[in-house]
Formats: C-alpha cells, structure tokens, sequence
C-alpha cells in the first residue's frame, strides 16, 4: 500500500488483483447486475487511486476500498433505480462434502439453499446488505463497520435484527 500511495502504479495493481473478485461480489450484492457491479468495481477501483493520498497511513486497505465500491454501487443502484432481487449463486457456495450426499439428500440440500435465498431476497435492501456482507462475503464486524461507516455496535445490533426478520421470512416461505 505504501508503494501504491508514492505513485506505483504496478503495486496497486497488485492490490486491485488481490481484492476484484470481493469487490465485484460487494457491488453484486448492492446493484443485482452482473455488469453493474462490474462497472461499480471498476469505477471504484480508479476512484481509489485517485484518493490515495487521502488513505491513512497504516490502516487496513480491505475495508477502505471495499466502502468505495459500496458506495459507487449504491449511486448507480439509486441512478438506475432498479430493484430486482439479490440473486446469489448458492451452488458456488456448496460444502465439498455435499458431493457425497446421496441424490435425496442432495436435492433436499438444494431445496433448503433455495428456500433461504428465496427468504434472504425477500428482505428489505439493509438487512439483505448486512447479511451478504457478514455471511455470503465474510467480513468481519470490524470490516463491516468500516465499510458502511457506522459503529461496531451498531454493525451487531443491525445484524442481529435482520438474522430475526430472516427467521421470519423464512418460516414463512
């Protein structure tokens, strides 16, 4: 990081290869556009580097690019005014030990991933931000905190909330 901010621009091309795929999937879980969120990354990307300067010595780099790229993704969400349904590819995110299941367990399996994304998209966009980022994009509450730019506690009190509507909806469905 210190390279990149005296001017190096291979170095923070290192950084933007490091962290793409996690940026594209933050403006993924915003945006629900597959080229939205390759635009939000993108512009987010050039935004940082030119705001360097202004990053603090010493701080975490995650959680500073990671807020730029939320925010360019929640301008062009709020631009487009689109608000299709979060659509998460749960068999990407399959335990290697689910190849194993028999085929009656695995379609139960893939009924039960399909039942809480059906919950998870019927939430409102806050609580379906703050669980994508905790459970689908594992940022930690610091990180999370750091990103939507509020308190640590608040980032606990907000998740706990939308984990009790995600029981809810997803009774219901």
């Amino acid at each position: 990081m210190e390279r990149a901010r005296s001017g190096d621009k291979d170095a923070y091309g290192i950084l933007v290869t490091s962290y793409e795929a996690l940026a594209y999937r933050v403006a993924y879980a915003i945006t629900k556009s597959e080229s939205e969120a390759e635009d939000a990354a993108q512009d987010a990307f050039v935004k940082g580097y030119f705001a360097l300067e202004r990053f603090r010595a010493g701080a975490p780099f995650r959680p500073w690019i990671l807020r730029i790229v939320a925010n360019e993704a929640k301008n062009r969400r709020n631009a487009a005014a689109r608000r299709p349904a979060l659509e998460l590819d749960a068999a990407a995110d399959r335990a290697s030990s689910e190849t194993a299941l028999s085929p009656e367990d695995a379609a139960l399996a893939a009924e039960r991933r399909v039942r809480l994304l059906a919950a998870v998209n019927g939430l409102r966009d806050d609580d379906r931000l703050v669980l994508t980022y905790r459970y689908f994009l594992d940022l930690s509450e610091a990180e999370m905190a750091d990103v939507l730019g509020i308190a640590r506690g608040t980032v606990k009190s907000r998740l706990s909330r939308a984990l009790g509507r995600l029981r809810e909806v997803y009774r219901g469905a």
